[in-house]
């Protein structure tokens, strides 16, 4: 999730640079445009391709677009991609270049960095380390949720999950979902974070600290202090730490909004003790010359608001994928009745167990995804289509060329709640007061807050840390 940036930006035009860089395939190494990848990518990119790709030192991300220049965003900070509408809000968002339709994907990306949540991790959600895609069978996890080891799912070929590309770091033991993923971590920040044979260590200073945040921070779980280790690490193993560092340096860290005299709900004073155990942890289990100023309170509070302001929620599931899945089965009408009551029932006994805690869970940082502005009536939703850490935007209706892409940072309960609650939320969560149609629409509402909400506000000051 992101907010608008404070910055105003200035309105600017295609370069001809940037045009040929989409003609002829154009990598970016180190905020650099450079001709070609290196040989042994080449046949992941070639001319034409509807393929924006993003080589950082180790680590590829990409983000794909259905057709080439769909989407334009409203910053000078990504890239020579920059096209300014003169829009009266300042800041980042996204604006479509052609008409989208209701349920197109609109662009797909993948994160710079992404974590499971730590009690996620703890209570067995098996999860690849590096996409976080549910390493289960959908059985496996049906049986896991429901508590109920004699439960069996009819059409187990409609389950996607293949343990036989399944690889372990030969060091750690650390579990990927395939070779290329391990690899993918390993180049980028496994190399400086595997803990070899002390992976399982209580007493690892890494998984103190680990620990220690599971201490502070209880499900439901908004965010993980391995995501700021996992930063470190990249920016350790970089071979140009500045160019790493610039890339972090793009998502918004506002501690507060002066203008509204607002702050994260994350750095209240209430939580300033357990901030302060962390940020010292921290420095004396990960310490990065080059970002020395992280491990300040001032510098620590700005990685929390990072992470907390642009962290985008990740989950995965097996047996979401199964259901999916069979879906595509051919079935005469009483086999698909029976297959529906069956689901409907498996899923039931789910909720009763386990709740809400269903998935694989996570989060990341997406550098396109975090330009979008929200709306409490979006045009378009984040939606994880593959399995894994892949983010998905998908048109909630028809959208317009030149049309802004709004997203909403909250649930899909929050969305339904009053003006007060919703304006609440997001000023405690990112830092701003919305002005979209439905609030403005909403203004001169009574500002009440419905007793459900101000229980659960009340849990979430009691339970936030």
């Amino acid at each position: 999730m992101s907010v608008r940036h404070p910055k105003t930006t200035q309105a600017t035009t295609p370069s001809t640079k940037y045009e040929r860089a989409w003609d002829s395939g154009l990598w970016y190494h180190g905020g650099n445009r450079q001709r070609g990848p290196p040989k042994e990518m080449l046949p992941k990119l070639k001319k034409g391709d509807k393929t924006v790709m993003a080589l950082t030192d180790g680590t590829l991300n990409y983000i794909r677009f259905m057709d080439r220049k769909e989407v334009r965003i409203l910053t000078t900070e990504y890239s020579a991609n920059t096209v300014l509408t003169g829009k009266t809000n300042p800041g980042k968002g996204l604006v479509a270049r052609k008409a989208f339709k209701r349920g197109d994907a609109i662009l797909e990306e993948k994160p710079l960095v992404c974590a499971q949540f730590s009690w996620n991790e703890l209570y067995k959600y098996t999860a690849c380390e590096f996409c976080l895609r549910s390493l289960e069978n959908a059985e496996e996890m049906a049986k896991r949720l429901a508590n109920n080891q004699s439960l069996v799912l009819p059409y187990p070929e409609c389950c996607d999950v293949d343990p036989s590309k399944f690889s372990l770091c030969p060091q750690c033991q650390v579990l990927y979902c395939s070779p290329w993923c391990r690899e993918a971590a390993l180049s980028c920040y496994h190399e400086v974070l595997c803990l070899g044979p002390l992976r399982e260590d209580p007493d690892h200073p890494l998984n103190q600290l680990i620990n220690q945040w599971r201490s502070f921070h209880y499900p439901p779980e908004t965010g993980s202090i391995m995501l700021i280790v996992k930063i470190i690490a990249m920016i350790k193993q970089a071979k140009d730490k500045g160019a790493m560092i610039s890339k972090f340096s793009t998502f918004v860290n506002a501690v507060v909004n002066e203008q509204e005299n607002t702050a994260h709900k994350l750095l209240g004073k209430q939580f300033l003790e357990q901030r302060e155990i962390l940020r010292n942890m921290l420095r004396e289990v990960f310490f990065e010359e080059s970002v020395e100023e992280w491990y300040t309170p001032e510098g620590f509070n700005s990685l929390f608001a990072l992470i907390g302001t642009n962290g985008q929620g990740i989950g995965s599931s097996s047996f979401s994928r199964w259901v999916k899945a069979t879906e595509r089965l051919q079935l005469g009408d009483a086999e698909k009745q029976q297959l529906e009551d069956t689901i409907e029932k498996v899923y039931d006994v789910l909720e009763e167990v386990s709740g809400a805690f269903l998935d694989c869970e996570g989060s990341g940082l997406y550098q396109l995804q975090s330009a979008a502005n929200h709306s409490c009536v979006p045009n378009a939703e984040i939606t994880f289509q593959h399995g894994d850490h892949t983010l998905t935007l998908v048109a909630l209706e028809n959208i317009g060329p030149e049309e802004e892409i709004t997203i909403s940072y909250l649930g899909c309960c929050d969305q339904e709640r009053g003006r007060h609650s919703r304006q609440k939320a997001l000023r405690e969560n990112y830092l701003f007061t919305c002005g979209c149609d439905k609030c403005l629409s909403q203004a001169d509402d009574a500002s009440i807050t419905s007793e459900d909400d101000i229980e659960e506000e009340e849990e979430e000051e009691d339970e936030e840390f």
